[in-house]
């Protein structure tokens, strides 16, 4: 919960910057991208607490999947923009890998809930 909460921080940060702070159309946009999926997943992360106290135990696996992805999606977003080699974009789609991985764990593990 408290790396959500961080990156919850770091998404409003980021998304701040992006607007008063840079000119550059495609930095801006890659800023932008990038805190819109992560604070997204820090949503998602913190959803996981939830789904879990309604009998959801496998939901557990899914934060490390969103906050990864967040790591190897947001930061190659964030990295290029503040002038990373454009190579580094290579990543980014290891990130929405893993995006995609921790909603495939949350779907599965909401056939766990009791449907009482």
């Amino acid at each position: 919960m408290t790396l959500a909460a961080m990156s919850g921080f770091l998404a409003v940060a980021i998304g701040a910057f992006a607007a008063h702070g840079v000119t550059d159309p495609t930095a801006k946009d890659w800023l932008r991208t990038g805190a819109t999926y992560q604070f997204m997943h820090t949503m998602a992360t913190f959803a996981c607490a939830t789904f879990m106290n309604i009998g959801a135990k496998r939901a557990r696996f899914a934060p490390a999947f969103f906050l990864g992805g967040t790591a190897l999606f947001s930061g190659s977003l964030y990295a290029m923009a503040l002038g990373a080699p454009r190579w580094l974009g290579m990543v980014t789609p290891l990130g929405g890998l893993c995006f995609l991985t921790g909603w495939a764990i949350l779907a599965w593990s909401a056939r766990d809930v009791d449907r009482a």
